[in-house]
């Protein structure tokens, strides 16, 4: 199983962006995917994230701004940012837990991290 995240770049202030995050290989279920950032000399944080069932949650920092969805059949997971802030900019990692056989236990996957940068 790969995930495979996209859609990073450099933007000003109050611009937009969509990140993409693409599961591929084996895959039986997917059981929930969040979008997580790490800026420099920081924590990982969780940014949003989308259950199985469709409920979503956001970080309050980007709520009313970013939007999670998801297409299941791309098997792929969207996470749009509005009026972005410099306080964004951050690498921006996905994650899924995703059962690969019908018997077989969810496992966390990462994908390789797409870079945000808001400045002017």
């Amino acid at each position: 199983v790969q995930l495979q995240a996209s859609g990073g770049g450099l933007v000003q202030p109050g611009g937009s962006l969509r990140l993409s995050c693409a599961a591929s290989g084996n895959i039986f279920s997917i059981d929930a995917v969040g979008w997580y950032r790490q800026a420099p000399g920081k924590q990982r944080e969780v940014v949003a994230s989308i259950a199985g069932g469709g409920s979503t949650y956001y970080v309050d920092s980007v709520e009313g701004r970013f939007t999670i969805s998801g297409d299941a059949a791309k098997k792929t997971v969207y996470l749009q940012m509005n009026t972005l802030k410099p306080e964004d900019t951050a690498v921006y990692y996905c994650n899924a837990r995703i059962k690969s056989y019908v018997l077989g236990p969810f496992n966390d996957y990462w994908g390789q991290g797409t870079l945000v940068t808001v400045s002017s």
